[in-house]
């Protein structure tokens, strides 16, 4: 299985989509978007949950492709702003040293 950064790199998303992704990742609030997109009272870590996530986003994505009823275009938006807030945390992340 690839790993998470090699995944994500990977994606290959409609332009604006992404881009109004990236627009709405500015306001990213981790417990309010985690808590309602993964159904949790506590959120995972970020790797865990970008994990779901990615999960999560694939099923839009599929749906959307094979255009399904339903498909839902701010869920899916939803699910890629917290996949860029989560992928962001996940890089600012330093290891400790030992």
């Amino acid at each position: 299985m690839q790993d998470l950064s090699s995944l994500l790199h990977a994606l290959s998303r409609p332009r604006l989509l992404i881009r109004a992704a990236r627009i709405g990742a500015r306001d990213y609030s981790r417990n309010r978007h985690l808590r309602r997109l993964l159904h949790c009272e506590t959120v995972p870590r970020p790797g865990a949950a970008l994990v779901q996530l990615v999960e999560l986003e694939r099923v839009q994505n599929d749906l959307r492709r094979n255009r399904d009823a339903g498909y839902s275009l701010p869920r899916h938006l939803d699910i890629l702003i917290a996949m860029i807030g989560e992928r962001q945390l996940l890089t600012s992340v330093t290891p400790l040293p030992d």
